[in-house]
């Protein structure tokens, strides 16, 4: 596998402007002969199908759900990073690189997360253009707040629901396009296989979820914008359809997937409980602006939090890292909680929670202040737990709520296979070992809004337009196997069910690839997972038939590729035998438990090959070049 990251020559700071300067365009009177699929609706998908039609692109766009509306983006909650330097707080283009190289441990691509810096201004114009309904101050100016590992407010909110803001204006911008007759909206759609021929992608299976029929979509080029896969771990805050599926089709097609061992766990979620959860909630980073984090300092203490005075309790975070405090990255956050649980100082029934206290800024900001910030988080919390945060604490502790590997792309975002362009959370290339809080929505937009739009062009003209149609014999062989493989899910006719075969495989995720890591539990992660995909081919039970809307047949099929990804994962994690970020081997920490690197042996991306016949996949390095940014210890402490 050839990985060449095209990335342009010249000063990191010239790079995007230059390659937007001299790479290949497609002239608007050739883009409307050129059809493109794009599968995923979110935050990525909405922008970059929106924007292709509205260039003159023949746009077919996929999703599983019933409006695009319903996308996993609209869960994300506290805020969208710009460098605009509106507090005049220091801000600027270099810190907003140096803040998310340093947050994901020096392990991204340089000139991916400048241009994704530099284009950040351009995001926060483009979604006011659309009538985002940001937060302003009182002169009317956008207001801003701050996320985890950095020291300036650069984040711009929509109270806690801004990931749904900005969706609906990507969604406006979409529906707009499928009005005008440029895109052609299939919902209740789910792809199945991606099909290549001669070497390049020509179109995608996909199968109503409806109907069932199984129908095939040629297509000169596919652009993959279908998200993460945290649901690997059964529990998270990810949307339950959220999954692997489409990305996982790519790489067994020929793509190469990129560090799928980095995970990121997520601080701030409510704690579980029960064995029978079937998902977790998210409460947003932002109330770490405003609300505290503790533990009792005595082992066992279970009074009522208000009956504990501040000199027995333990505030960790700001005593641990005063310069940051609370607000330390996601990773930091999430191994600190954890370890004091592991200590006994965990609160709540099952002694696996912190405190996320408001006392403090009620008292000093008054109620309406704190309101007027987080008002629907609060009310979200106290109709999940019954608790009232503004008389007491919330109970927080950490989940698994964003993936930063993906499928390896190079810098015009377009995967090891020539035609297969990745966006969003669907790709690896921004974020490194951990994603800086309010950056996930930031990457979406900039690859679905300013990126590919252009870089898909300089592929595009390289080749005729409709070369194949769905006529190709490939395209009806790759039918009848994933036929096959459907009627096979059905016929297995066993005892187990999917849900069950599904939490199995996330609590051998959890307790071998999360918050922590080592050799041994991972080398047992990888006779388990082996063991339960054999449990799942040979006593699955699926009810119904293939012919109809059939819920249990569709999260089969995306077990079956959960099964075979989490062993990747887990590989992934074995062969990187050093700390990083939210890949936290336990082998290497410092004196002081922080993450231990090893750059001198693996400063690069890892990228998986599959190997057809049951052969291991295999291993390509593509390093990592450090020109703009020395490589450094991260430190939060000073």
């Amino acid at each position: 596998m050839e990985l060449d990251a095209k990335i342009p020559p010249g000063p990191i700071e010239h790079k995007w402007e230059r390659h937007c300067d001299h790479i290949r365009l497609n002239g608007p009177r050739n883009r409307s002969s050129y059809k493109v699929i794009v599968v995923g609706s979110g935050l990525a998908g909405a922008s970059a199908a929106s924007s292709m039609a509205a260039m003159g692109y023949d746009i077919e766009c996929f999703c599983f759900q019933d409006s695009p509306r319903r996308a996993h983006s609209i869960a994300a909650q506290g805020g969208i990073n710009a460098a605009k330097d509106y507090r005049n707080d220091g801000d600027s283009t270099y810190r907003l690189f140096y803040d998310t190289q340093k947050g994901g441990d020096y392990r991204s691509r340089e000139a991916n997360v400048w241009r994704l810096a530099q284009l950040s201004t351009g995001i926060i114009d483009q979604a006011v253009s659309q009538g985002v309904p940001f937060a302003r101050e009182y002169g009317g100016m956008l207001a801003n707040r701050s996320f985890g590992g950095v020291l300036v407010e650069r984040t711009f909110y929509c109270r806690g629901e801004t990931g749904q803001q900005l969706l609906l204006g990507g969604y406006s911008a979409l529906e707009r396009q499928i009005a005008r007759g440029k895109v052609k909206m299939h919902t209740r759609h789910e792809m199945l296989d991606l099909v290549v021929i001669d070497g390049r992608a020509r179109g995608i299976i996909a199968r109503d979820l409806v109907t069932g029929e199984m129908t095939a979509h040629a297509a000169d080029a596919v652009v993959l914008a279908s998200g993460g896969y945290s649901n690997v771990y059964y529990l998270s805050t990810n949307a339950r359809g959220c999954n692997v599926t489409a990305i996982w089709r790519a790489y067994k097609k020929g793509a190469g997937f990129a560090n799928p061992c980095y995970v990121q766990i997520h601080p701030t979620c409510i704690p579980a409980a029960g064995e029978h959860q079937s998902k977790l909630t998210l409460m947003s980073e932002s109330l770490r602006n405003d609300g505290r984090i503790w533990v009792p300092r005595k082992n066992g203490d279970d009074r009522n939090p208000a009956d504990i005075p501040d000199s027995e309790r333990y505030y960790y975070l700001e005593e641990r890292y005063p310069r940051f405090g609370n607000l330390v990255p996601r990773d930091v956050a999430s191994r600190n909680a954890k370890e004091v649980c592991d200590e006994g100082l965990g609160v709540g029934p099952t002694g696996l929670g912190v405190y996320l206290d408001f006392r403090d800024a009620i008292k000093t900001k008054g109620r309406s202040a704190v309101s007027d910030k987080y008002e629907n988080l609060f009310h979200m919390y106290e109709r999940i737990t019954d608790d009232d945060p503004y008389s007491g604490p919330m109970r927080i502790f950490p989940a698994v709520h964003y993936t930063m590997g993906g499928l390896w792309v190079d810098y015009n975002l377009m995967t090891s296979i020539p035609g297969v362009f990745a966006i969003g959370e669907a790709n690896f290339s921004d974020h490194g070992a951990n994603r800086l809080g309010a950056s996930s929505m930031m990457q979406c937009l900039a690859d679905g809004y300013f990126i590919l739009p252009v870089t898909i062009g300089d592929y595009l003209t390289r080749h005729p337009s409709g070369e194949i149609s769905t006529d190709h014999p490939d395209f009806k062989q790759c039918v009848q196997e994933n036929q096959g493989r459907i009627d096979q899910l059905l016929n297995i006719n066993g005892t187990k069910s999917v849900e069950t075969l599904h939490r199995e495989l996330g609590r051998i995720m959890w307790d071998h690839c999360g918050i922590a890591r080592d050799a041994e539990g991972l080398n047992k992660a990888l006779e388990l997972i082996p063991e339960l995909r054999e449990t799942f081919w040979k006593d699955l039970k699926v009810l119904g038939s293939g012919k109809e809307l059939n819920r249990a047949l569709e999260y089969a099929g995306r077990l079956a590729d959960f099964l075979e990804f989490g062993e990747l994962m887990c590989r992934d994690a074995l062969h990187r035998d050093e700390s990083c970020g939210c890949h936290f081997r336990s082998e290497h920490q410092t004196e002081d438990g922080e993450a231990q690197r090893d750059d001198d042996h693996f400063a690069y991306v890892g990228v998986w090959e599959h190997k057809p016949d049951n052969q291991a996949p295999e291993l390509h390095k593509e390093t990592i070049e450090y020109e703009a940014l020395p490589l450094a210890q991260r430190n939060y402490k000073t």
